[in-house]
């Protein structure tokens, strides 16, 4: 089974037991997360997007905060004697992520069925 979350802006399509690098969360290492924010749960060829995955959750725990590979950014303008060197390191958190919690459809049709 496979979900398609959205966290920082992102999509990710993650598993049971995957480990993502997300934008910063403020979290501890150690702490639960959950994602809420599901926009797709998939199994083999079958997939359910929309208000069947409305509630649904993707639990995580936190593995580790850290930062990135050094970016460096170089600005030239020639015959200006303008040279500009600057370094980026994005902030990122490392989660583990758990069983995904799919709400069933059938059960809310068979309570929409019995009214």
């Amino acid at each position: 089974m496979y979900a398609v979350i959205q966290t920082g802006g992102k999509q990710y399509r993650v598993q049971e037991g995957d480990i993502l690098r997300v934008e910063k969360l403020n979290a501890e290492p150690g702490a639960k997360v959950s994602f809420d924010k599901v926009l797709m749960i998939g199994e083999g060829d079958k997939a359910k997007v929309g208000s069947d995955v409305a509630k649904a959750k993707v639990p995580a725990v936190v593995t580790e905060n850290g930062k990135g590979k050094k970016v460096v950014v170089f600005k030239k303008k020639r015959r200006k004697n303008y040279r500009i060197t600057q370094g980026h390191r994005q902030a990122y958190t490392a989660v583990r992520i758990g069983k995904i919690a799919a709400p069933r459809a059938s059960a809310a049709k068979k309570t929409a069925e019995k009214e």
